[in-house]
């Protein structure tokens, strides 16, 4: 069978429905999994089963972060916040890291993943960074690399890529900033924005600031391989 991915949906301000790309389904699909759209509960017990049930999580792309979860005051910048997602995606990726579990997330699954971590980020990089940064918000068709990040050597994300600069596509206006064990920064933009982060340990834990799962469908074989080996630890 092929292993089961648990998805992160978005969410509107009324919050009367469940969203997901067809990209990030498509993605998954591709490379082999099995996408099952995870609603965002509050029920911990609820969350438990999920992260119990899932082989692997994928965090996806959407909305602003809460800023009162790493201690801030919200920006001016701030974009649209959805809290019962913030609040169920952080309890169920500290459920699946307890647990040893693959996680990909991408963008906004990103910051979450290092705010489940301990770590903070950015809620505004463009005013809340004081030198010049390259564009993050790309005005360019979705699937289009459109700057650099250079990779750690040796890290997960270098193995799986084989390369030591990737180009990748941006749209997002907030980064992780502070990054704490049990993750580790392996990549990065050459504005000094950080474009990847990863865990420590042997479980596959992978967060990317750009969306692979856009790309895929133009043939980039980074990200290919990036969702190739995230199916892979999945169905260890």
């Amino acid at each position: 069978m092929n292993p089961l991915i648990g998805v992160t949906t978005s969410m509107e301000l009324n919050v009367d429905k469940y969203m997901v790309n067809a990209d990030d389904i498509n993605a998954i699909t591709y490379a082999g999994g099995t996408p099952f759209m995870l609603p965002n509960l509050r029920d911990e017990e609820m969350i438990t089963q999920f992260a119990n049930t899932i082989d692997g999580l994928y965090a996806t792309g959407g909305y602003d972060i809460d800023p009162t979860l790493f201690g801030e005051e919200p920006h001016p910048n701030l974009g649209t916040i959805i809290p019962a997602r913030d609040a169920f995606e952080i309890l169920l990726i500290k459920k699946m890291l307890e647990m040893g579990k693959p996680i990909l997330a991408v963008c906004r699954g990103c910051q979450v993943l290092n705010i489940a971590g301990g770590g903070d980020m950015y809620q505004d990089i463009y005013s809340q960074i004081d030198r010049d940064l390259l564009q993050h918000q790309q005005k360019a068709p979705k699937e289009h690399g459109s700057h650099f990040v250079t990779v750690l050597k040796d890290s997960l994300l270098h193995h799986l890529t084989g390369m030591e600069k990737l180009k990748v596509n941006s749209m997002h206006h907030q980064t992780n900033r502070k990054v704490v064990n049990p993750f580790i920064v392996s990549g990065t933009a050459n504005d000094g924005i950080i474009e990847a982060i990863e865990g420590t340990g042997d479980t596959f834990i992978l967060g990317l600031q750009w969306h692979p799962e856009k790309m895929i469908a133009s043939g980039d074989k980074a990200s290919i391989n990036i969702f190739k080996g995230f199916m892979k630890a999945c169905g260890r």
